[in-house]
């Protein structure tokens, strides 16, 4: 999954980045209101962590010119400020959820995840099954005929992008779009030593090479 932080506090911003990427997502960081917007509008993400307090545009209006255009990304908002007409100004305007500072890492990775779990299955299970495979998106295990298969973090989210659309062709650059952050400029083929990786694991029958467009997982028989 794809992130975007929002935050003016630079060492706030890169150590949330640091963590989430160690946790599986592709993150990219802004530090400015009219970035964040601009950033948001134009690429898809799967969440966004909206500070508040930023210069150029403010996080309020920020969410609420996200939802004015039409754009549903889950948003949770971060704010040095607390109180209950805080928190209600920010879900007015749209937002999903609402942290206030300081708070613990810890949940936050709790509270992303709850959102992520909520867009990408409706409110149900996080689990998702492809055949004999199935992905925990909640607590990123994977399990073959009640196996579990250890996965890296990176391993992890290139197969959870392939099983969402299972049956599907998903292109190298979705792959890229999704599991590596907007400033990755090293070689698109990094995806192949993923993929290779996946099927050492899992099995060189599930993930199919469509020449020239992509790979498809297919359900393991």
């Amino acid at each position: 999954m794809r992130l975007l932080i929002v935050e003016d506090e630079k060492r706030l911003a890169l150590s949330l980045a640091k963590g989430l990427t160690a946790e599986g997502y592709a993150v990219d960081v802004v530090h400015d209101g009219l970035e964040g917007l601009h950033r948001a509008s134009e690429w898809p993400y799967d969440l966004v962590v909206l500070d508040i307090m930023l210069p150029g545009m403010n996080g309020y209006r920020v969410c609420s010119a996200l939802r004015a255009a039409g754009n549903d990304v889950p948003i949770l908002m971060l704010t040095a400020k607390d109180g209950e007409y805080d928190e209600a100004e920010g879900l007015d305007t749209g937002a999903d959820d609402y942290l206030t500072k300081p708070f613990s890492y810890v949940v936050l990775v709790a509270r992303i995840r709850a959102l992520l779990r909520r867009r990408t299955t409706g409110g149900g299970t996080p689990v998702i099954e492809v055949g004999e495979l199935r992905l925990d998106t909640g607590a990123r295990r994977v399990l073959r005929q009640d196996t579990e298969v250890p996965l890296t973090a990176k391993e992890f989210a290139v197969l959870e992008q392939l099983a969402l659309r299972a049956g599907e062709v998903v292109s190298k650059a979705e792959i890229l779009e999704h599991v590596w952050d907007f400033a990755y400029e090293g070689d698109p083929n990094i995806v192949e030593v993923y993929v290779s990786a996946l099927r050492r694991k899992l099995g060189t029958g599930l993930i199919r090479t469509v020449r020239g467009a992509g790979y498809r997982l297919e359900a393991p028989r």
